[in-house]
C-alpha cells in the first residue's frame, strides 16, 4: 500500500471515529446513572484534609517547605536534562532507565526524550502526592486510610498511559493499522457502555468465546429443585460407591456458581464427584426488581434451609456436609446459630472458603464502607429495587484497578484489541445483582456495625452469635486475598465455639487460592493446628506444604462423611428432574 493510500485509509478510519462519537454521545445522554455519592467520598474528606495539611503548614512551616522545594527542584531539573538532551540535536532522552513498572515497558519510554519526559514529570508528581498524603497530620485513621486510597486512584488514572497522546503503543498502533485501532477501540468502548446502562465497566474477556454447558460449567448434573430463591443441582457420580453423607455447597450470589466449575481441568465439582461424594451444588437466582424487600432472612429460609432438607430427603439421610463461599459463608455462620437455637443437628460439619464472619477491621473496603458511600448504596437500591451489579463489579475493580480497569481498558480502547478468551475472567464479568434489602442488611449490620462477631445479629426471632457454632469446622483463606482478608477471617473462626477447628492458610488469592487443583501443582498452603494466638503468630509458627489443599480437605471431609453406600442417580426413586445442568438460572443476566 502507498503512502498516499495510507493516508486516504487513516481518513476514511478518522471519519469513522467521528460518527461513533455520535453513538458515543447518544449512549451517554440514556444512560440511567446512580447516586454521586457512589463515585467519590463526601467532600468533608478533603476538607479535613486541607485543613490538617494547612494546620501542619502553620505548625511546622519548614518542613512543607522543604517538601515544595524538593518537587521544584526535581521537576526544574528534570525539565533542564530534557532541554540539554534536544540542544544535542539528537533524539535521545536522558540516561536514565526507568523504574520496573509494567505500564512503560515500550522502549520508547526510556529513549525517546518527549515520552521520558512525559513519564519522569509523571513519576516526580505521582511521589509528590504521596508524601503530601503521608505528612498530613490529626486525620482519623479511617480517614487517612480513605485519603491514600483515594489520592491513589487519582494517580493511577493520571497515569500517560491512559491517554493517546501519550501512550506510545497505543499511536503506533494507530499509525500501523492507518487508524483502525482507534476505529475498534472506540467501538469496544461503546459496547461495553450500552452493555451496563452507561456504565462503564471495561469487559475483560471474550463473552463469544463461552457457552455455559458447552465449553465451561460443564460437569454432568441436573436440576432436582427450583424455588424463587435457586435452582438445586445434584451432580452424576463418578464413582460405584459413594460417601453416605452429602455434600451441599452454598456459593456467593454476587457472582454465580460455575467459579468451582469452570473446565473439566480445574472444577472443583468435578473433582469431589471423583471422591466419591454426592455433591449438591446451589445455583442462586439473579434477582430483579421484585426482589427488593428478599432479605438475609430469605436467603437463609428458602436457600439454605430448604436446601437443606431437600438434600437429606433426595438422600434419605439424617445429616449433610456444607460448604459455604465468601458472602455465603458469612451466611452459613449465621444458618449455623439458627440451627443450634432450634436444636436442629442437620449439618455434620462446615467448610467455609473465604468467608468473614468478624468485619472489625475492613480492609481494603475501608473507603466504601463509610456513611456516604452506604448512604449512596440505600439510595441506589430504593430507587431500583437491587444493587446493581455493575456497581459491585465496579467497587471490586477499582481495588486493582491497574489490573481490572486501565491495563484492560487500554488494549480495548486505545488498542482496538479484542478481550482474551480466559474462562476465570468470562466468569468474573457474569455478576448478579443483590436485593435491595439483603444489600442493606448485610453492609450495615455485619460490615459496618460488625454485629455478629460483636454482640450478636438479630434476625428471624433470634439473636444469632458466633460462639455457638460448635459443629466441626475446616476454613480455607487466602494469603493475598484482598475481599476477604486471611488475618480477618482467622479471627472470626476464632470466635466460634467448635473445639473441632482447621485453619488453612492458601497461597494466592480470592479466586485462584481456592480454585486451585492438585493437579496443576501451582500454590502450596500452611497449616497450624494452634488457634490460640493472633493471626501474626498463627502464620509465624505455621508449616508449609506444597501443592493444593483439596487432598488434605478430602481427607478431613471423609473422616465425616459416613460410610459407602450405593451411588446415587439424580432423579432416582421417582424424584423429578427439571433440566440439565447448569440449569437456567445461571443464564440470567444481571440486567434492570
Amino acid at each position: 500500500m502507498s503512502d498516499i493510500q495510507k493516508l486516504d485509509k487513516l481518513s476514511e478510519n478518522l471519519e469513522k471515529v467521528e460518527a461513533l462519537s455520535q453513538r458515543l454521545m447518544r449512549v451517554m445522554q440514556d444512560r440511567q446513572g446512580h447516586p454521586a455519592s457512589l463515585d467519590s467520598p463526601s467532600p468533608d474528606l478533603y476538607v479535613n484534609a486541607a485543613t490538617a495539611y494547612w494546620k501542619e503548614a502553620v505548625a511546622n512551616p519548614a518542613r512543607l517547605l522543604e517538601q515544595q522545594m524538593d518537587y521544584w527542584s526535581k521537576t526544574v531539573t528534570h525539565f533542564v536534562e530534557a532541554q540539554q538532551a534536544l540542544a544535542k540535536g539528537k533524539l535521545q532522552a536522558p540516561e536514565d532507565p526507568g523504574p520496573s513498572d509494567r505500564r512503560f515497558k515500550n522502549p520508547l519510554w526510556d529513549t525517546h526524550p518527549y515520552f521520558n519526559f512525559v513519564k519522569q514529570q509523571y513519576l516526580i508528581n505521582a511521589e509528590a502526592i504521596r508524601q503530601a498524603v503521608t505528612d498530613a497530620q490529626d486525620l482519623d485513621p479511617k480517614e487517612k486510610q480513605r485519603l491514600n486510597y483515594f489520592s491513589s486512584q487519582i494517580i493511577d488514572m493520571m497515569a500517560p498511559t491512559n491517554f493517546l497522546a501519550t501512550n506510545p503503543d497505543a499511536l503506533e498502533k494507530a499509525v500501523e493499522t492507518e487508524g483502525q485501532s482507534l476505529v475498534s477501540g472506540l467501538e469496544n468502548l461503546i459496547a461495553d457502555l450500552e452493555a451496563n446502562n452507561g456504565e462503564l465497566i471495561v469487559k475483560l474477556a471474550d463473552e463469544n468465546a463461552f457457552e455455559l454447558g458447552r465449553n465451561i460449567a460443564t460437569t454432568p448434573g441436573k436440576v432436582v429443585f427450583r424455588n424463587r430463591m435457586l435452582e438445586l443441582i445434584q451432580y452424576e457420580p463418578a464413582t460405584d460407591k459413594v460417601f453416605a453423607t452429602p455434600l451441599i455447597v452454598f456459593p456467593p450470589w454476587i457472582n454465580k456458581y460455575y467459579i468451582l466449575d469452570l473446565k473439566a481441568q480445574n472444577s472443583m465439582i468435578k473433582w469431589l464427584t471423583e471422591q466419591g461424594h454426592t455433591v449438591f451444588v446451589v445455583s442462586w437466582i439473579n434477582p430483579d426488581p421484585s426482589y427488593a424487600d428478599v432479605g438475609m432472612e430469605d436467603y437463609i429460609e428458602e436457600g439454605y434451609l430448604t436446601t437443606i432438607r431437600e438434600v437429606k430427603d433426595i438422600t434419605g439421610q439424617k445429616q449433610v456436609n456444607v460448604v459455604g463461599y465468601c458472602i455465603a459463608g458469612t451466611t452459613l455462620s449465621l444458618t449455623l446459630s439458627l440451627l443450634k437455637q432450634r436444636g436442629d443437628n442437620s449439618i455434620k460439619s462446615a467448610t467455609f472458603f473465604t468467608a468473614l464472619k468478624d468485619f472489625s477491621e475492613q480492609g481494603e473496603f475501608t473507603p466504601f464502607l463509610q456513611d456516604d458511600f452506604i448512604d449512596g448504596i440505600e439510595q441506589e437500591c430504593a430507587d431500583k429495587g437491587v444493587l446493581p451489579s455493575v456497581i459491585m463489579a465496579r467497587t471490586f475493580s477499582f481495588l486493582r484497578s491497574n489490573d481490572l480497569i486501565y491495563t484492560p481498558a487500554i488494549k480495548s480502547y486505545m488498542m482496538g484489541e479484542t478481550p482474551p478468551a480466559f474462562d476465570l475472567l468470562y466468569w468474573n464479568g457474569d455478576g448478579a445483582n443483590l436485593p435491595g434489602k439483603m444489600a442493606v442488611q448485610y453492609l450495615r449490620g455485619l460490615c459496618q456495625r460488625n454485629e455478629l462477631a460483636a454482640d450478636g445479629f438479630d434476625l428471624m426471632g433470634h439473636h444469632l452469635v458466633l460462639d455457638e457454632v460448635d459443629i466441626p469446622l475446616f476454613s480455607v483463606t487466602c494469603e493475598t486475598d484482598h475481599i476477604a482478608a486471611w488475618k480477618d477471617c482467622y479471627r472470626g473462626v476464632q470466635k466460634m465455639g467448635s473445639t473441632d477447628k482447621t485453619f488453612v492458610l492458601s497461597e494466592s488469592g480470592h479466586i485462584a487460592g481456592v480454585v486451585n487443583p492438585p493437579s496443576k501443582n501451582k500454590y502450596g498452603h500452611y497449616t497450624n493446628d494452634d488457634l490460640s494466638g493472633s493471626a501474626a503468630d498463627w502464620q509465624a509458627n505455621a508449616a508449609f506444604h506444597q501443592g493444593s489443599w483439596w487432598p488434605r480437605w478430602n481427607a478431613w471431609l471423609e473422616k465425616r462423611a459416613g460410610k459407602q453406600v450405593a451411588a446415587r442417580k439424580p432423579g432416582a426413586k421417582g424424584r423429578a428432574v427439571l433440566c440439565d445442568a447448569p440449569g437456567t438460572y445461571v443464564e440470567k443476566k444481571a440486567k434492570l
